[in-house]
């Protein structure tokens, strides 16, 4: 599901003496919505390598510079990629995804749903395949691989050049088994239907097929599957030399992952890995595997104790030794040093909020910690390993970047975003907290306070949260200003992470199996008795807020959990999850057909009795991931109850919505704030 977090962000008690505060500027409208500079200052971005030695800036003028490591000295800089020539090729209107071969002679891309490439040095067409149809697909994907297994960053794309671009690996999709779900369109006299090939949850999949073709054209050969199987293919991995790749296969039921070397040539598939876990098993990872340039190994991200670590294994499969352990989460791996034998990664070790960089060896010895202090680090590492770049923040501390070597030695500060004037503001600071449950847990937040915060004051409170599996949003990072507004206005704005969200690792995660929305609001409700049970809280002001995912849950927190709510703001809700899409719902709650008790448990439209308080629906009519269908079914039940309700249609709207839509969506917001937790006309100039 894809994961939009209208998240207010969050601030904490002013130190200083109220005398000091109220000495101290404001931060303005300007400063807050219209980028006026206040608590921050533009800085050089820095993005990438040129080489080993030198790092690649930005300036304030969009010029961009190497950066010479020892030195500091700056050069103009280019970025010329290997290989790909410049050369100008006509293109039809319907060429998608067009992506040249590793060594620049071809360019491979799809055409009315077949698969096709230019030879450069010629213009030569080559057409791959030929049975593209309305319900065929090659190296195109079907709608629910897109959204939920290959990524909307892909935009579509399902094929994957060679290495050393002999061949082209590419998924076929059929679809014609797959429902059609209609997605109407208002717009002219007569409106229009989308026409969508959507499986929702217990449907039939599309069936697929891996293929490979040589590059200059010539007969597909398929990897040995059998299409007609109920199963997943995740993302494939060319091994370095081409001569292979690494098919994920998975079951319907989404609890048991193999992994299989394919030979291009003949398609033959050999079985090198096999998980099974008793909830599920993702998919999804980021770099799951990474190759090992000596040929003769990979290292593999699971998360099957529990926990996601590294594992090293053979290129036959065989498990060599785990490489990370514990009971904290790896995140990335960043960089390989096959010479020496280390791997730096990236993970949540020092407290499941921040990320951190590390080094450790092949073996598993020698674990160490390079990057300090309590922030959350983003890395860029170089080329070859021996330095890396951190830009770092925390929940009081705005960005900065320095160079460092691979031993963690700070070499230099590139930038700091923290402005000269910073402590002459008076601003809503945040902290990050725990908020302890009646069984063991200590959820993480952060909690921005309003300015001025006076603790003999009761405030409205603003609860911002998205709640999937395994998708926490509290983090130890600088939260900017776009908070401030409300805690001028006297609001303090809240974020909570229950136990499922990641935080806990993939123990934690599990427990959302097959009973969705439980935990959460278990959780999420315990926040909230919190909460209002602190002196300084308004317990007739709780307004929980989320899009997609955090929609449902808003829904949900106004139903199930009407009795310590007040207030929802939800955007594109998820409302009973046999509506949903097959592979996203069936990995946590199984089919409706072998779980029938735990969709109707997890269904807002089973809670509807208990609907109190004020709910705002908002949705795009055109939504073609979490359909409007959602919103129309709780609509219709909230009526049948003769409850009072919001709701705001975003016309043509898809999963979001922006463009001249943007205005309204905000004003509208503001407004329900405004009128609901301040009880306060809203100032005019908010809403131009």
């Amino acid at each position: 599901m894809k994961r939009f977090f209208l998240i207010s962000c969050i601030m904490s008690i002013l130190a200083s003496p109220a005398s000091e505060v109220q000495a101290q500027k404001r931060l303005t409208r300007e400063h807050i919505f219209s980028g006026k500079p206040s608590l921050t200052k533009r800085t050089v971005y820095v993005g990438g390598w040129a080489d080993d030695n030198h790092y690649i800036e930005t300036d304030a003028d969009q010029k961009r510079y190497k950066v010479n490591v020892s030195t500091g000295e700056r050069s103009p800089y280019t970025y010329t990629p290997e290989n790909i020539p410049n050369v100008p090729i006509a293109r039809q209107t319907g060429d998608k995804n067009m992506t040249f071969s590793p060594d620049g002679k071809y360019m491979a891309f799809t055409r009315n749903n077949d698969l096709y490439a230019i030879e450069i040095s010629t213009g030569k067409e080559i057409r791959y395949t030929n049975d593209g149809t309305d319900v065929i697909y090659n190296g195109w994907s079907s709608w629910v691989y897109y959204e939920e297994i290959l990524g909307r960053a892909t935009n579509y794309k399902a094929f994957w050049w060679s290495p050393d671009s002999k061949y082209l690996a590419f998924m076929r999709f059929d679809d014609t088994k797959v429902p059609m779900f209609p997605i109407y369109g208002s717009t002219g006299q007569h409106g229009y239907t989308e026409q969508t090939r959507y499986p929702k949850a217990g449907d039939p999949n599309p069936a697929v097929r891996v293929g490979f073709t040589p590059a200059g054209g010539g007969t597909v050969v398929w990897a040995d599957f059998n299409e007609k199987d109920d199963q997943y293919f995740g993302t494939p991995y060319w091994s370095y030399d081409g001569t292979s790749l690494m098919v994920q296969w998975m079951n319907r039921g989404q609890d048991n992952l193999k992994f299989y070397s394919v030979d291009p040539i003949s398609g033959v598939k050999r079985e090198i890995y096999d998980e099974k876990q008793q909830s599920w098993v993702d998919l999804d990872y980021d770099e799951r595997v990474t190759y090992l340039r000596d040929k003769k190994h990979f290292i593999m991200k699971s998360d099957k104790t529990g926990w996601a670590h590294f594992y090293l294994h053979t290129l036959d499969g065989k498990l060599v030794n785990p490489i990370t352990s514990g009971k904290w989460q790896v995140s990335r791996l960043v960089h390989a040093d096959e010479k020496n034998r280390v791997v730096y990664f990236t993970a949540r070790k020092e407290k499941s909020t921040q990320q951190d960089l590390y080094r450790v060896d092949y073996d598993g010895k020698n674990l160490k910690r390079l990057t300090f202090g309590e922030y959350t680090h983003q890395i860029s590492m170089s080329p070859g390993g021996k330095y890396f770049i951190s830009t770092y923040s925390n929940v009081s501390t705005p960005p900065q970047t320095t160079l460092l070597s691979n031993t963690g030695k700070v070499i230099r500060q590139i930038a700091n975003s923290k402005a000269d004037d910073f402590d002459q503001y008076a601003f809503g600071k945040t902290e990050m907290i725990t908020i302890p449950t009646d069984d063991g847990y200590s959820l993480p937040a952060v909690i921005t306070y309003p300015t001025d915060f006076d603790q003999t004051r009761r405030y409205p409170v603003i609860m911002s949260i998205y709640g999937g599996p395994n998708a926490g949003n509290v983090s130890n990072t600088w939260k900017g200003t776009g908070n401030q507004w409300w805690a001028n206005e006297g609001i303090i704005q809240i974020s909570v992470d229950h136990r499922a969200s990641g935080q806990f690792g993939k123990e934690g995660v599990a427990l959302m199996h097959r009973n969705l929305g439980k935990w959460e609001m278990k959780d999420y409700t315990t926040a909230a008795r919190w909460l209002k049970a602190k002196p300084w809280v308004d317990n007739r002001k709780l307004l929980i807020t989320g899009h997609s995912y955090g929609g449902y849950m808003t829904c949900l927190a106004l139903t199930m959990g009407a009795e310590d709510f007040d207030f929802g703001y939800a955007g594109a809700p998820v409302t009973s999850w046999e509506l949903y899409d097959t592979n996203y719902t069936e990995r946590f709650m199984d089919t409706p057909q072998e779980n029938p008790e735990g969709y109707k448990n997890a269904s807002v439209l089973t809670y509807v009795d208990r609907y109190k308080g004020l709910l705002r629906i908002m949705h795009g009519d055109m939504d073609d991931n979490v359909h409007m269908q959602n919103t129309i079914q709780l609509v219709d039940k909230l009526q049948n109850a003769n409850k009072h309700f919001e709701l705001m249609i975003y016309p043509g709207g898809r999963h979001g919505w922006g463009g001249e839509k943007s205005a309204h969506d905000r004003a509208e917001r503001i407004r329900f704030y405004y009128q609901n937790l301040l009880e306060k006309p809203v100032p005019e100039h908010l809403l131009k």
